[in-house]
């Protein structure tokens, strides 16, 4: 288990409402954007980062993390194992407070890196999942 509950709770409800969802665009078929619409719902500010850098629920979308001219506080991870490392690595050199890797997104080296880094980070959970049930406890 990658993500325990007192971490989860902690990125939810303490890291900041400002989440860099990398791998998000505007194809509403892609779970990145039904994500990142929960996400709004519960109060986070959702900056896409995909390489269109499309304007996705509102908000202006970015290349790349390092593109963002603000800070974010959790960098939350839409793209394929093999790259989700190194997007890891990005976070954690952004300034990100946490990093999440969605389900199916695993990579334990980076997850080993981000920890030694001092940062929280989640694995192969959904925070669309976790924010409700986190409300039920």
């Amino acid at each position: 288990m990658y993500g325990d509950d007192e971490t989860i709770r902690r990125i939810l409800t303490e890291t900041g409402d400002t989440w860099a969802v990398v791998g998000l665009s505007s194809n509403r078929s892609r779970a990145a954007y039904g994500v990142a619409q929960v996400l709004q719902r519960f109060g986070k500010r959702v900056v896409p980062v995909h390489p269109k850098a499309e304007t996705v629920h509102g908000e202006q979308g970015y290349a790349s993390l390092a593109d963002i001219p603000f800070d974010v506080d959790v960098v939350d991870v839409f793209v394929s194992g093999e790259l989700a490392g190194a997007v890891a690595d990005e976070a954690v050199a952004k300034g990100a407070k946490a990093v999440w890797f969605q389900l199916g997104v695993v990579d334990e080296a980076a997850y080993e890196r981000v920890r030694a880094a001092g940062r929280d980070m989640v694995m192969d959970r959904c925070p669309a999942i976790e924010i409700p049930r986190l409300n039920r406890n």
